[in-house]
């Protein structure tokens, strides 16, 4: 038996532009459910969703049903939730809050066994499918993508060297805490912010990194894949549940007056 391949990788590094929904929710249901709708790729998030390490294994099963890629947002830049996301089946992992090459090199080594990396070497684990696949010590790394996340004003100054860090496959925009720390907190449309944005990806496209980015509704997500990003999510899941149930509330109240 062979290891998983990655299509979220290979398709990202092909240049293609990618569409995803972001996952607050920890619902298995929702998560096997949002799968099967034709999004290239999907975020479970346990750096703000209230979900721990395993909670995300069950989310990963769930959608398996679809072939929307898996890419999982560990709390920390920590080689521990690292090697314990990767064991449990993630190939796809988005480290928050890389300010530095440093912090970009430490989250690659994370990724990689010995003599590359420091990740711990297990045996039968969801990742290697138990077992069954031989190879995958040998070739986990040809199927693994390192996504890194920019969302400070001095990560920003440092934007190249970070994407210059070989094991970096992209670099993922974090819009709200980037406009927080240029000081518009609650308010990354504004022009300042979306500015920089804007310049973000040009100057990640000098580099050859594919950048990603976070909206939260279709004008953003369309502007920004016209801007070049890589890789997009459209929307929050939880957002749309919202915006849904306040429009249908709205509308029958106002049919009712």
């Amino acid at each position: 038996m062979q290891i998983s391949i990655n299509h979220f990788k290979h398709r990202l590094l092909a240049g293609e532009q990618l569409i995803g929904i972001w996952m607050s929710s920890v619902s298995p249901l929702l998560a096997e459910m949002l799968s099967l709708v034709g999004y290239d790729w999907m975020l479970f998030d346990s750096e703000h969703a209230p979900v721990e390490v395993s909670g995300i294994m069950p989310l990963l099963q769930a959608a398996a049903a679809g072939k929307t890629s898996s890419v999982v947002r560990p709390a920390w830049n920590d080689k521990v939730l690292i090697k314990r996301h990767l064991d449990q089946g993630a190939q796809t992992l988005l480290i928050p809050f890389v300010e530095s090459a440093d912090e970009a090199q430490a989250a690659v080594r994370a990724m990689r066994y010995p003599p590359a990396g420091i990740r711990g070497v297990a045996g039968s684990t969801r990742a290697s499918r138990f077992g069954l696949a031989a190879d995958y010590l040998h070739r986990a790394e040809e199927e693994l993508c390192l996504l890194v996340q920019i969302e400070t004003g001095t990560a920003m100054e440092q934007l190249e060297e970070i994407a210059a860090v070989s094991g970096v496959d992209g670099v993922f925009i974090g819009p709200s805490d980037l406009a927080a720390s240029l000081g518009h907190l609650g308010n990354p449309a504004h022009p300042d912010v979306q500015e920089v944005l804007q310049n973000a990806v040009a100057r990640l496209k000098a580099t050859g990194k594919p950048a990603g980015i976070l909206a939260t509704n279709q004008a953003d997500a369309q502007r920004y894949l016209d801007w070049g990003y890589g890789f997009v999510a459209a929307s929050v899941d939880t957002g749309l549940l919202m915006n849904a149930a306040k429009g249908l509330l709205a509308n029958l109240q106002k049919g009712g007056a």
